[in-house]
C-alpha cells in the first residue's frame, strides 16, 4: 500500500460505532447512538430493540448524507437461533429502519464438520440474505441492505474459517466479519489474512473483537479490512485528530510498516496480544 494520505472521513467510515452491550440503559443506548452521529461513523451497530429508536436519532443528528446508517444483530451472538427466527429478526430490523444486519452464523452446525451441516450453515446464510435482497427489491428508493456474517473465529479451526468464508461468499452476504466481541478472543491478523486470501474481491472484510485504538485500526486496514467494530470510537478519532496536519487535515500513514509489524506479532496493534 506504501504511504497514504488520510482524512478524519477516511477513518470514521471504515467504523461500525457499536452500541450492544446487553446491559445498556435506554438513556446509555441513546447517548453512545449520539456519539456515532456526532464522529459521523459508517454505522451505528444497536441492539434489535433499540433500532427504531437509533434510525430517529440518527437521521435528526448526523452532519453527513446520507446520515449514518442503523445496523443491527441477528441470532446474536451464539448463532443458534433457527433460520426461521433469523429470518424473522433480519425482516423486523429492515421494517424498523435498519440498512445494515451482522448475522452470526450457527457455530456449532460449521463445527460439526458434515455435509449435512455444512448445507444447513450455507442455506441459513443464504436465507438471511435472500430477505435482505427482497426487501431491496420491494423498496427500490432505499439504500441496498448490506449482510454481514461473523464468524466467530475464537470458536474455528483454520479449515473451519476456511469453509466458513466460501459459504458467506456462496450465500451472497457483502461481508465476512470476525466476531461478536463476545467471544473468548476477537480479530487477529492472521484471521484477517486468512478471510481476504479465501473470498473474491467484492466479499469485504469487518474486523471486530476489541479495536481501541487507531493503530489497531490501521492495521485491520493494512490487510484488507474495510470496516471495524469498535466501542472505542472517541478515542480512535480524537487519536486522529491529535496525529493529522492541522493544516491539511490529512495524517500520512506508512501503511507497509502496519502489515510488516502485524505479520511479525500476529496482531494488529503492533502490540505482543494476539487479539484486540
Amino acid at each position: 500500500m506504501g504511504k497514504v494520505k488520510l482524512t478524519e472521513r477516511d477513518i470514521a467510515s471504515m467504523i461500525d460505532h457499536s452500541v450492544l452491550l446487553p446491559n445498556l440503559t435506554r438513556q446509555e443506548a441513546i447517548e453512545s447512538i449520539k456519539t456515532g452521529a456526532k464522529y459521523s461513523t459508517a454505522s451505528v451497530c444497536v441492539r434489535p430493540c433499540d433500532v427504531a429508536f437509533a434510525k430517529d436519532i440518527l437521521d435528526k443528528e448526523s452532519t453527513i448524507s446520507p446520515p449514518v446508517a442503523v445496523c443491527t444483530v441477528i441470532g446474536f451472538p451464539h448463532g443458534s437461533a433457527t433460520t426461521a427466527s433469523k429470518c424473522f429478526e433480519a425482516q423486523n430490523a429492515l421494517e424498523s429502519g435498519a440498512t445494515e444486519l451482522d448475522m452470526v452464523l450457527n457455530i456449532g452446525r460449521l463445527r460439526s464438520n458434515t455435509t449435512e451441516d455444512d448445507n444447513y450453515v450455507l442455506q441459513d446464510i443464504t436465507e438471511v440474505v435472500k430477505v435482505a435482497r427482497k426487501y431491496t427489491e420491494n423498496h427500490p428508493n432505499h439504500p441496498k441492505i448490506i449482510v454481514k456474517v461473523i464468524m466467530e473465529n475464537a470458536y474455528l479451526n483454520e479449515e473451519q474459517k476456511i469453509k466458513a468464508c466460501k459459504f458467506i461468499e456462496q450465500g451472497g452476504a457483502d461481508y465476512t466479519k470476525t466476531s461478536t466481541g463476545f467471544a473468548t478472543s476477537g480479530s487477529t491478523i492472521p484471521d484477517l489474512q486468512l478471510m481476504r486470501a479465501n473470498t473474491s474481491a467484492h466479499v469485504q472484510v469487518k474486523a471486530a473483537g476489541g479495536i481501541r485504538t487507531l493503530d489497531a485500526l490501521l492495521a485491520a486496514k493494512a490487510v484488507g479490512a474495510t470496516r471495524i467494530g469498535a466501542t472505542a470510537t472517541v478515542a480512535i478519532i480524537e487519536e486522529f485528530r491529535k496525529r493529522c496536519d492541522p493544516d491539511t487535515k490529512e495524517y500520512e500513514v506508512d501503511m507497509d510498516n502496519y502489515s510488516s509489524s502485524s505479520s511479525n506479532n500476529g496482531s494488529t496493534s503492533g502490540a505482543t496480544t494476539n487479539t484486540y
